[in-house]
């Protein structure tokens, strides 16, 4: 009997990484009977979450810990994309041995990357194994990262200075300053890096995205277009995370939303890497509460207090005081606010949630859109303005507050749009589409829909080594 097929999978080390790539393995290995090693290149000890989340694996699912590699060469200012590049450029021996290990003791069928790590396709390519990325943000990022080697050479100035929007295939267009990060300054090591990344994307067999049809529908037929020597593109989504939460301090604020109205409260929460400076924190409360708005707001200490030492009563960091005086006492039972981290699902899908001000990452965005949240866009970084562009503008599911001339989203603003997205005409009209999204989600996921269909392609196409 032939041995169950088997990938390895290597990630960036970021949650929001690692959460749909162990989506998508599960998927695989429920379904498909494909089993999964993830192999981890690191630059330290892994975080306590990414530990627990790891060791949490089902059964079928492993991971391998690479040894760290050293990073006291790299400038302080070094940016996440060349330090993730590089971890995984740094790993190759040790990835190399351990891949050698994988091919002895299981089928190994295929080899997963994770969108910055295309240097390990010349491992697989040493063992005759098939690469495929696994590309955790949009059809519309994936649609402009195959575009870039075609930009970079029309375009000799900084795209932030264009006087006209990129137009990238099958996408809305792009005023240059809103493209994502790692391009903003093309004499960076991240330009180079993400460059050099995207014209190995050619030599993926296959290329797997987080998303649906009826979600990026332009950008998707523009990316499924045959092309000669351009690998296939599987729209798979979307893989959110289904594990549950049974954290004291989260269930608190989810036995707060029982005792509210349906539909009432904004969410407030920007991932798990974003942060506000003190003057936006401020400008942020003063907003909500003047919007008179049920509000349920998880707070990180602002970006531009790195030394602050402020400490609860059970000795951790607390960012609550940074928060106007008394904005806690004159908001209590309108508002409940939580430290650092909440149960983002179990939120999205409780029906006293009516919607959620998110940072625009996409794993939020996907969770938002399953569970039928209307959304206030407020991107931060990475590809987040590129998110916001295409919720506000494309499929019209959000609303976005204008930043004031000192760059800072004023507290008026602030309560016009919360007020407008809870109460307003405008957010009917989005609680609407949303509707209609997740309907389509939900359809797309089912027995016979297209993301499944889609999974069911792959999976046929790994098992048989095509």
């Amino acid at each position: 009997m032939e041995k169950q097929s088997h990938i390895a999978i290597v990630p960036s080390p970021g949650m929001g990484h690692l959460i749909p790539l162990v989506e998508f393995a599960k998927r695989l290995n429920n379904k498909h009977n494909i089993s999964a090693t993830f192999v981890i290149p690191n630059d330290g000890p892994l975080s306590i979450s990414q530990k627990a989340f790891l060791d949490s694996l089902p059964n079928g699912l492993n991971y391998i810990i690479l040894p760290p590699v050293n990073f006291d060469d790299l400038p302080k200012d070094t940016q996440i994309e060349t330090r993730i590049s590089l971890m995984v450029t740094r790993s190759l021996d040790s990835l190399r041995e351990a891949f050698k290990s994988l091919v002895v003791e299981t089928n190994m069928v295929a080899l997963f990357i994770d969108l910055f790590g295309t240097d390990a396709f010349d491992v697989a390519i040493e063992f005759g194994v098939p690469s495929y990325v696994f590309f955790p943000s949009t059809a519309m990022s994936l649609s402009f990262t195959f575009y870039l080697p075609k930009l970079d050479q029309m375009v000799s100035c900084e795209y932030r200075d264009l006087p006209e929007p990129v137009q990238i295939p099958g996408c809305l267009p792009v005023h240059g300053q809103d493209l994502i990060d790692p391009v903003q300054d093309r004499k960076n090591d991240a330009y180079k890096w993400m460059l050099h990344n995207a014209k190995r994307y050619m030599m993926a067999k296959g290329i797997v995205v987080n998303t649906f049809k009826e979600l990026e529908s332009d950008a998707l037929k523009a990316l499924l277009e045959d092309e000669p020597g351009k690998p296939r593109v599987y729209p798979v989504g979307p893989l959110i995370q289904t594990s549950l939460c049974s954290d004291v301090e989260g269930l608190d604020c989810l036995r707060w939303l029982d005792g509210q109205s349906c539909g009432s409260v904004l969410f407030i929460s920007f991932g798990s890497g974003g942060t506000l400076s003190t003057n936006q924190l401020n400008e942020l409360a003063m907003g909500l509460e003047l919007s008179e708005q049920r509000f349920l707001w998880v707070v990180r200490s602002p970006n531009d207090q790195p030394n602050a030492t402020f400490f609860d009563s059970h000795g951790h960091k607390d960012p609550l005081v940074f928060l106007p005086k008394g904005f806690l006492e004159r908001t209590q039972g309108k508002g409940f606010v939580i430290p650092s981290w909440a149960p983002q699902a179990q939120i999205l899908s409780h029906n006293s949630t009516g919607g959620f001000l998110t940072h625009c990452g996409w794993n939020s965005i996907l969770e938002t859109i399953v569970h039928g949240v209307p959304i206030i866009a407020w991107p931060l970084y990475a590809e987040q303005k590129m998110n916001a562009l295409y919720l506000t503008e494309g499929v019209k599911v959000a609303l976005r507050p204008a930043i004031g001339e000192n760059g800072i989203v004023g507290y008026l603003e602030i309560a016009r749009v919360v007020r407008g997205l809870l109460k307003g005409e405008e957010g009917k009209a989005i609680r609407s589409r949303i509707r209609d999204l997740k309907d389509a989600a939900a359809t797309v996921l089912g027995e016979d829909g297209c993301s499944t269909k889609t999974l069911e392609q792959l999976a046929s196409k790994l098992k048989n080594k095509i």
